[in-house]
């Protein structure tokens, strides 16, 4: 392992946004600086460190901690002030809201700031560095034999198939596409819609209404929720797909638009997090207002009624990543931030 120079914690054992960003980033910075990751839940082929060695690294250098949660944050303290380590304060914000007075004491720590986008740096009362989020286009992309794939995930050939990944919440505004399924589904014989993630026990109430519904309408197996799959079937699901939804109520950025245009598939979203930022209205897909299932609907409708339109959407989605979002760029941007605090 090369010289130790930044440290990017990860103190949370489910996949969440947060901990797929550290997954997806440090390989690529690894080839760049030398970067380990820490804490719990990391795939084992990860630069990686334990905590506990993360706590007595020697104090012979400089080394930034990158925090990307408040306990990250707080324990980067601990580690500096209490146990004397040299750290260098880093914290990534994706938030798009006003922050407590804890996280803004903790923010106040900090040696440097990086936003996820603009409207994050906004809320963050000090100077930030904007970075936004990129793909890696070696694992996000278009299907080699599409047909075949979409076989094997038991799709027709002639299904449009719409996703949507994410936890199961209102926040994801998965109740706001359902409702925009009913609507349209019973005039688009062709039209399924597919949802990805975790049901916490807080919002089982929530996800068992929405299969009341669905089942109301007779559209259970047009209508279908596949729970926490493995990471690998999340890439070949993606690349089985014709059309995503996004429409969430908030967002800190929102990186699912971003993996599925690296894939070939237009987006149609919501107006928040950085969805403005990456989607290209009526080129690579649409943009909506939130909490409007009339809209969602009718965004949706003109993508399931136009063949040609929605392929031309894809290409020009997958062009669009690769010409704007590609993850060496936020990598890279990166280490410059750490070069910087260790200059």
């Amino acid at each position: 392992m090369p010289d130790i120079e930044v440290v990017a914690p990860n103190l949370k054992r489910r996949l969440s946004g947060v901990t797929a960003t550290v997954v997806r980033l440090i390989p690529v910075q690894a080839r760049m600086i030398g970067i380990v990751a820490t804490g719990p839940g990391l795939p084992p082929a990860l630069p990686h460190i334990p905590l506990a060695r993360a706590a007595t690294l020697p104090r012979d250098r400089w080394r930034v901690w990158h925090a990307r949660r408040n306990t990250e944050m707080a324990l980067g303290l601990i580690l500096r002030r209490i146990l004397r380590r040299k750290y260098k304060m880093l914290f990534t914000s994706a938030a798009q809201r006003q922050h407590t007075g804890f996280t803004r004491w903790l923010i106040r720590q900090q040696d440097a700031l990086i936003a996820t986008s603009p409207q994050a740096a906004s809320y963050l009362e000090r100077p930030a560095t904007v970075i936004l989020h990129g793909v890696d286009l070696s694992v996000f992309h278009p299907a080699s034999d599409r047909e075949a794939l979409r076989a094997g995930l038991g799709f027709a050939p002639d299904d449009i198939v719409i996703g949507c990944f994410g936890r199961i919440r209102a926040q994801k505004g998965v109740d706001l596409l359902v409702e925009a399924a009913l609507r349209l589904f019973p005039q688009r014989p062709r039209a399924k819609l597919i949802f990805t993630g975790r049901v916490t026990p807080d919002n089982q109430a929530f996800f068992d209404a929405q299969q009341a519904r669905i089942a109301a309408a007779g559209l259970s197996d047009r209508i279908r929720f596949l729970g926490e799959i493995p990471w690998e079937q999340v890439v070949r699901t993606y690349q089985a797909l014709d059309l995503f939804a996004a429409p969430a109520r908030w967002e800190g950025f929102g990186l699912t638009p971003l993996e599925a245009m690296a894939c070939g598939v237009p987006v149609v979203a919501a107006r928040v997090g950085a969805y403005e930022t990456l989607i290209r209205d009526g080129e690579t897909g649409n943009l909506v207002a939130r909490d409007d299932a009339e809209a969602l609907a009718a965004a949706l409708a003109c993508w399931l009624d136009d063949d040609a339109g929605r392929r031309a959407a894809g290409q020009a989605a997958r062009a669009h990543v690769e010409a704007n979002h590609a993850i060496e760029a936020e990598a890279r941007a990166i280490v410059e931030v750490y070069r910087r605090l260790l200059a």
